[in-house]
């Protein structure tokens, strides 16, 4: 079937294609890959991906696109499930024959409330499903596919049995091709990357059982499965060869910097700096300082880190697997080497006090991070977070499909007793603003655009867009 993977229209800076860990307007508009509906793209023949938030298209324009497909399949989630079932309804209204199918964390944790929610949704793919789309498309009998769920005659939900995990994952095709043919490169953009950049997977999974953390809770699972050294290098070279304007390849792997695969980590490493690669990857904050010096040496420009909290009873309440001394000491090495960091922080977690709100913000002015992004606990269902809230209260069952406003901007669904969801929101501007309104830290940014004409275009629209998100979230 002639096929279409679809992200579909949503609000004004909506970040879909980061599905695994933040569906939400940033503070800055940025735009990951959706190498989700990349990956499955490179195994479907004459196939498309259409990108219609990063591209600025409308639903009008989309509608008009996906008409020329047989088979639509979209990347959901939990915030942007009712738009994309309202995209769905009104292609089925126009092509009444196309097939619909959505993946994605939101269908892969409740595919029988998310088939029954619109007649127009024909199947979901649980599980990872980039084997379950190609069979789709080749179009195999329902009954003969793992992984899906879908709508029998009479109306009720019929799910198959779940698809396997890939093994070998050097049998995926490289999605770089993918984004060169279908995707407007210069489109993505991440405050705290060189742009233009590119990301990819080099695994998938995660071995960290942190409770907030979606993907490895509901598709990518807790093992983590690597591709190999030299196919990930290969893909790095083909990108060098094919895509010269790209200046930054970014890592996208929950935790690039596993501890069971730095050897893996300095083979890549390595290669990349052979081929005169910048790269940037994310990284727990606990690598060793001879890791991180060869990873440096060899091209390392900047870290992704999530730091969470600065408290020690919240990291072992959330089983984040790390302490704050380490974290500090990391930190440290990383200034020492002249590797960039960019921290992530959230606030509402399980043992969060107003007291905590600030020693975390304390913390993070004291390690200081070059960048920061703060968040709010967001309790996605499938997680043991949301699970653990609403058995304690703290959230009403089925709130969380509330994760997001209308305009995108995330909101604080869990509360306490002691600590109520105000608290909790307007945490986030407080932080900010203690972090970045520091005359040293104004300098540094001021440092850094003087520096660069780019930069300093760069950094004033973005100066923008940051206090537009701030006048947002404090209204």
């Amino acid at each position: 079937m002639k096929t279409l993977f679809l992200q579909a229209p949503s609000f004004d800076g909506f970040d879909g294609g980061a599905g695994s860990r933040y569906q939400a307007k940033r503070e800055i508009k940025s735009f990951w890959y959706p190498t989700w509906l990349a990956q499955p793209a490179a195994m479907v023949p004459d196939s498309r991906v259409l990108d219609a938030p990063a591209d600025e298209i409308s639903v009008e324009d989309s509608l008009r696109i996906a008409e020329g497909y047989d088979l639509v399949i979209i990347h959901t989630s939990t915030p942007s499930f009712p738009t994309d079932a309202k995209f769905a309804e009104l292609l089925k209204e126009r092509k009444p024959n196309v097939m619909i199918g959505l993946v994605g964390a939101k269908v892969a944790v409740d595919p029988s409330g998310s088939l029954t929610a619109s007649s127009a949704i024909d199947f979901v793919a649980r599980e990872e499903f980039d084997y379950t789309c190609k069979e789709v498309a080749e179009g195999r009998p329902f009954e003969s596919i793992t992984g899906i769920s879908y709508k029998l005659a009479d109306g009720t939900v019929q799910h198959n049995p779940p698809r396997a995990m890939i093994e070998n994952m050097d049998d995926l095709p490289f999605v770089a091709p993918i984004y060169k043919r279908d995707l407007t490169i210069n489109n993505y953009f991440i405050g705290y990357l060189k742009h233009p950049y590119v990301s990819i997977y080099t695994g998938r999974g995660c071995r960290s059982k942190c409770t907030f953390c979606l993907w490895p809770q509901t598709v990518g699972g807790h093992r983590y499965r690597t591709r190999s050294a030299a196919n990930v290098l290969a893909e790095a070279k083909w990108i060098k060869e094919n895509m010269p304007e790209v200046k930054e390849l970014m890592f996208d792997d929950d935790t690039f910097t596993d501890s069971s695969n730095m050897d893996r980590v300095h083979e890549i490493a390595r290669g990349l700096g052979a081929m005169g690669w910048t790269w940037s990857c994310n990284a727990k904050a606990n690598v060793p300082y001879e890791s991180l010096k060869i990873m440096k040496e060899n091209g390392l420009r900047l870290l992704l880190v999530g730091y969470e909290s600065g408290d020690d009873q919240i990291l072992h309440n959330i089983k984040k697997g790390l302490r704050t001394d380490i974290a500090r000491r990391f930190t440290e090495d990383c200034r020492k080497l002249g590797v960039m960091i960019h921290g992530t922080f959230i606030l509402g977690l399980p043992g969060e006090t107003k007291e905590t709100i600030d020693k975390t913000i304390q913390f993070a002015k004291e390690i200081n991070p070059h960048t920061i992004q703060v968040s709010l606990a967001a309790p996605y269902p499938g997680t043991t977070l949301y699970k653990q809230a609403v058995d304690n209260g703290w959230l009403q069952e089925n709130e969380a499909v509330n994760l997001v406003n209308d305009k995108g901007v995330q909101l604080a669904l869990i509360e306490y007793p002691h600590l109520s969801k105000q608290d909790i929101f307007h945490g986030v501007e407080k932080f900010y603003r203690a972090f970045y309104f520091r005359p040293s830290k104004i300098w540094e940014i001021v440092k850094e655009m003087l520096a660069s004409w780019e930069m300093m275009k760069r950094r004033l629209r973005e100066g923008v867009e940051f206090f537009r998100f701030l006048r947002a979230h404090e209204a």
